[in-house]
């Protein structure tokens, strides 16, 4: 089992780090407070922004997925605002073999799919994508080398 991981490699900031600065722990419970400050709007713009993205992200390798993807989890990060926000995410998928070749280059090509069906895919996406790919070419070249015996000449 292998998960999707996003990276940064764009304007988003979703990473795995559970550190936390001194403005992370500052909850803001007065919605004037939070109206009234510029600095603490487009933080909090920021987050929604990194939410909706992480969570789209993710539902792309899960439908891309199908049935070897499972569910999809996330590490949150508490807003000024008192909100959480998925700032990570991830969605584990079986790179199983199948039990003829022809059954691990499908496996293999909907695992590729699934690690490529965001519009962003991030390093780790990468990985598994050219994993999966290096199994089906051996699944392929195991079929190829079945076709060959089958049609040698003597």
């Amino acid at each position: 089992m292998v998960t999707f991981s996003p990276t940064i490699s764009n304007n988003y900031s979703y990473h795995k780090d559970s550190s936390k600065n001194a403005d992370d722990n500052k909850i803001v419970k007065d919605e004037q407070d939070i109206q009234n400050n510029p600095q603490l709007q487009e933080q909090i713009l920021k987050l929604q922004e990194t939410d909706a993205h992480v969570r789209a992200h993710e539902a792309a390798h899960k439908a891309a997925g199908g049935e070897l993807a499972g569910g999809a989890s996330y590490t949150f990060k508490t807003g000024p605002d008192g909100k959480k926000y998925a700032v990570a995410g991830e969605v584990p998928i079986a790179i199983e073999k199948g039990k003829t070749p022809q059954e691990t280059i499908s496996n293999m090509e909907k695992v590729k799919a699934a690690a490529l069906a965001p519009s962003d895919p991030s390093a780790q996406d990468l990985k598994v994508a050219a994993t999966a790919e290096a199994i089906a070419n051996q699944a392929r070249m195991e079929e190829a080398k079945k076709g060959n015996l089958l049609n040698i000449k003597i």
